[in-house]
């Protein structure tokens, strides 16, 4: 009995024991998996902390690079056309960039929605790359969302210029960065900021200014396009505001404005201190205001090219002036190191990443760079510090413009693309932006306004209903297009008609003859004529001359009729042989889709306030002629622009006038109204006030009818001659 008790204590007690060695076991098991555990954690922490929004961006940049391989650094530095980018491509090889070349799209007339379904595509592909790194897409938005079908097109940066309104260019910066983001685009190549020292340079239309001045005070785009940087922001780091910003990119860095005879990626011959004096100002404030990227220019700088060019790309830019974004290349830039290009392309990529290069847009060869740049490092030809610099410098752009936390595109702007809001902004532009050069034969005697109400008016030329000719190169495709099918807008015609009162029969042809127009008795005619489209090197030209047959249009129809002359067109142009029969002339630049900006002034609503941005010469031998040069002899100065004022205000005015006292105001008053003739001609003697003896507004008897008006109140010009004003009393010719 004793020993059954016994032995059932043992049992029990190793029983006991077994259960305790499997609680020690499974106690142990579990510190152990809490270890592995804990480890496991602690190590997804630290490899997730350059995706740690909290830390500082150069903190983040600096973990991210220790991580990457020489093959993922180089791939980050590569940017790819659409057309050559794959899924396999991004992921397989960390490609950092890609863009859409000039007319580059996914489909034909692609909708917002397309191209963000198509970036989102590549953007899926980087996320799932082993780090992860977003790419970012660029595009050239140098005039509006110009690639993109119905984006709003705002004029070329030369009639920018010739606004004189750097606040509007800040408004027209905001709503191209919505456009541009409504597509899922987060980085556009603009702006241009050359100072353009020739018009014969077939780039001339997207500089602002022969001023360096003006270049300067436009640059305030890269605050509509990127945001307002915060106050206490550090000087050279870029800045990008949000989601509704996107990445400037200044360019073409350096002096491309200035080469011999205007010829495109030529030579820019210049000292230093006119390097500096004129190219070289507009760069310094972009820096200031946080552009994220610049892009190197083509053209050398006596004899160097700028792609090579590390005493200015890296010696300047970065270290003086403090640049912290990425510098890019331009469409194969390293290519053109070589004459002929990609004659050593070894050597070029050599070449442009020694220079201070840190991302290449290559676009289409890929394989041959990541195999000649590997090469170069692996034999100590190029430093893995120079790598660092450059990758580091593209992903701080990416880390601050938030592409990490946010990468993928969403349809929460697509109805920003060509918006009305956008396209007032344009209208705007259009109007701010013509330069009135002649208005009649004397200053008593305008042509412009011109009235709404005319029986029969004349509209003719190659421009005048051809939208594509209306926005110029850069839109749609790279060198523009003809016609009215390609995007949307309103043509100068279009904007006439709807400007002119609908009982005003409207004649449109191109090219009329002579006899047409003589016999037809036209009150008015619109001439409408000037550049056909044309982008970077086909725009050269040593000619400057208007596009056939825009001289014989002018001269059938002016010699015939009473005309306004409206040149559309890049730059100057030859016009001085055609001047004097000219009634009324208009530099219109480039206007993009809003003509009713045109007619805005056209018929009064606004007044004419442009300025001319650069030199209208006289002959083309005169160039290049810039304001301060010695052979200084125009034909219209730079900042000549004739000043109308609107209809409206002066109506307005008059009106006020007419109730106010203050003995500054003339007040011209009869108090009896009646006609009566002085030999054949008959004059009407009315109650009229104006502050001038330019402009009068009458009150005129309800059956009185000069010509447009049957109403007792209108505002009419005065032919101000001594012998008509006298002792209160105006007296007015039914001729006028």
């Amino acid at each position: 009995m004793i020993t059954h008790i016994h032995l059932k204590k043992k049992a029990s007690l190793l029983a006991f024991l077994t259960v305790q060695v499997k609680m020690v076991r499974g106690v142990f098991v579990g510190i152990l998996l809490i270890c592995i555990l804990g480890l496991g954690n602690a190590a997804e922490l630290e490899y997730v902390k350059y995706k740690d929004p909290k830390q500082p961006a150069a903190a983040r940049v600096n973990d991210l690079i220790t991580r990457m391989t020489l093959q993922e650094k180089i791939g980050q530095m590569i940017q790819l056309d659409r057309t050559m980018a794959t899924p396999q491509i991004m992921k397989d090889y960390s490609i950092g960039s890609v863009l859409s070349g000039g007319g580059s799209t996914p489909l034909p007339q692609a909708r917002a929605e397309d191209w963000v379904n198509m970036i989102n595509d590549f953007q899926k592909a980087s996320l799932s790359s082993r780090l992860g790194i977003p790419m970012i897409y660029g595009i050239d938005a140098v005039h509006g969302h110009n690639n993109v079908y119905n984006a709003t097109i705002f004029p070329h940066n030369i009639g920018l210029g010739a606004t004189r309104d750097p606040a509007l260019v800040k408004k027209i910066g905001a709503a191209t960065a919505l456009e541009v983001r409504a597509t899922g685009i987060p980085y556009a190549f603009a702006p241009c900021i050359a100072v353009c020292r020739d018009p014969r340079w077939g780039r001339c239309y997207e500089s602002y200014s022969e001023d360096p001045k003006i270049v300067q005070d436009m640059t305030e785009i890269i605050l509509g396009l990127q945001g307002d940087i915060p106050s206490d922001y550090r000087k050279g780091l870029p800045y990008v505001g949000g989601k509704d910003k996107v990445a400037a990119c200044a360019k073409h860095f350096v002096g491309d404005g200035g080469t011999t005879k205007g010829i495109n990626e030529n030579n820019t011959v210049i000292d230093l201190h006119g390097l500096l004096s004129i190219h070289m100002p507009a760069y310094s404030d972009s820096i200031i205001m946080g552009v994220s990227t610049i892009m190197v220019s083509y053209s050398s700088w006596n004899g160097k090219k700028m792609h090579a060019n590390r005493e200015l790309v890296t010696g300047f830019l970065k270290d003086t002036l403090k640049f912290k974004g990425f510098v890019i290349s331009d469409w194969e830039g390293i290519d053109r190191i070589t004459s002929p290009p990609h004659a050593n392309y070894t050597y070029s990529v050599q070449a442009g990443i020694q220079a201070g290069i840190d991302m290449f847009m290559l676009p289409f060869n890929h394989t041959e760079f990541i195999d000649d740049l590997t090469y170069l490092v692996k034999n100590n030809v190029t430093s893995m510090d120079r790598i660092d610099d450059a990758v580091g410098r593209i992903l701080l752009v990416k880390f601050t413009m938030g592409l990490f936390e946010d990468p993928m595109a969403d349809f929460s702007l697509v109805n920003e693309l060509g918006s009305q809001a956008h396209r007032d902004i344009a209208r705007e532009a259009v109007r701010k932006s013509l330069v009135l050069l002649k208005n009649g034969e004397n200053l008593t005697n305008p042509i412009l306004p011109l009235p709404k109400k005319a029986p029969k008016i004349l509209v003719a030329g190659t421009h005048a209903d051809n939208l594509g000719y209306q926005c110029g190169g850069w839109t749609i495709n790279w060198q523009g297009f003809s016609g009215n099918n390609y995007t949307r807008g309103t043509t100068i015609l279009g904007a006439i008609k709807s400007a002119v009162d609908p009982s005003t029969e409207i004649i449109f042809l191109e090219n009329p003859d002579g006899d047409f127009v003589k016999s037809n008795k036209f009150d008015y005619a619109i001439v409408v004529v000037g550049e056909a489209p044309y982008a970077e090197t086909a725009g050269d030209s040593l000619t400057l001359t208007m596009l056939d047959p825009g001289p014989n249009v002018i001269n059938n129809i002016c010699k015939a009729v009473k005309c306004v002359v409206i040149i559309v067109s890049g730059r100057p142009l030859v016009i001085e042989p055609h001047v004097s029969s000219i009634g009324a002339l208009v530099a219109a630049w480039l206007p993009g889709t809003e003509g009713q900006g045109v007619t805005d002034v056209l018929f009064g609503d606004y007044g004419f306030s442009g300025e001319l941005p650069r030199t209208w010469f006289k002959s083309v031998d005169q160039l290049p002629m810039n304001v301060g040069d010695p052979h200084y002899d125009p034909l219209f100065p730079f900042g000549f622009g004739l000043k109308t004022e609107s209809v409206p205000s002066i109506v307005a005015r008059s009106t006020s006038n007419s109730v106010d006292a203050r003995p500054y105001l003339l007040f011209i008053m009869v108090s009896l109204i009646f006609s009566f003739y002085f030999t054949e001609e008959k004059k009407l003697l009315c109650m009229c006030w104006s502050k001038t003896r330019r402009f009068l507004s009458c009150l005129l008897p309800r059956h009185v009818d000069l010509g447009d008006s049957t109403t007792h109140f209108k505002t009419y010009r005065l032919h101000a001659e001594r012998r008509y004003y006298s002792s209160g009393v105006f007296i007015w010719s039914s001729g006028r």
